[in-house]
């Protein structure tokens, strides 16, 4: 799982990837709530641990911006404050869950795998769609114009990522991260699995879902939408 901590505190920082990284955690920190967006806007995090009291920009507000720009990462907000009202002042601006400081590792990682599995749950039931393609993520069923698509296992989770992720453009790192975890494949095990992708999903079709944007990544984005 992916998280980003976002917390001043350099020391609790260094807790968090001592904790986290050996229990299959990968972890990137921002130190600031300026580079904590950005960071945030940039990749695709299983969670995200915030800070309440962050320099230039509290957590409450960064918390809002993330949520306002269509961010579905679950959000775990860290504080000193144990007052009721910080509470539902945190959750009414999009806190997934709350942990007053000073906790125990132990209850932070449940409270985390917790807020992910509820998330990717919640995110499970719903049908995905880019123009006439469809994907059911229960059934894992693939369809374009009414045309079923059988796509083998590999592919089939690069499909539901990028289409997760429509319009935006999913670098090849995070890809192969998903897919394949801590182990990077051969240099050309994702190109070879997108060329399959795209036989599947585009070449019986006229119009073409699937970008590849140079240098970067990957997109499934529908033709009105790509600028190319």
């Amino acid at each position: 799982m992916h998280i980003l901590v976002i917390e001043d505190n350099p020391d609790l920082v260094a807790n968090l990837y001592d904790f986290l990284e050996p229990r299959g955690y990968v972890v990137d920190a921002a130190y600031d709530a300026g580079n904590g967006l950005r960071l945030a806007r940039s990749d695709d995090y299983d969670a995200i641990i915030l800070d309440l009291m962050l320099p230039g920009m509290d957590g409450l507000e960064v918390c809002s911006r993330l949520k306002d720009s269509g961010s579905n990462t679950p959000v775990l907000m860290l504080t000193a404050r144990d007052m009721l009202d910080d509470k539902l002042e945190g959750f009414a601006r999009g806190a997934d869950d709350y942990l007053v400081k000073p906790f125990a590792m132990q209850e932070l990682d449940a409270r985390l795998k917790a807020i992910i599995r509820r998330v990717r749950g919640e995110q499970s039931r719903e049908p995905l769609k880019v123009a006439d393609l469809k994907f059911n993520p229960a059934t894992l069923h693939v369809e374009r114009g009414g045309k079923s698509i059988s796509l083998s296992p590999i592919p089939l989770k690069i499909l539901t990522l990028l289409i997760r992720q429509s319009p935006r453009v999913v670098p090849r790192r995070e890809i192969e991260r998903r897919v394949w975890g801590n182990t990077r494949p051969d240099s050309d095990a994702l190109r070879a699995h997108m060329s399959v992708l795209r036989a599947a999903i585009d070449r019986p079709f006229d119009r073409c879902l699937l970008r590849t944007v140079h240098g970067i990544g990957y997109q499934l984005v529908a033709p009105d939408e790509n600028q190319d």
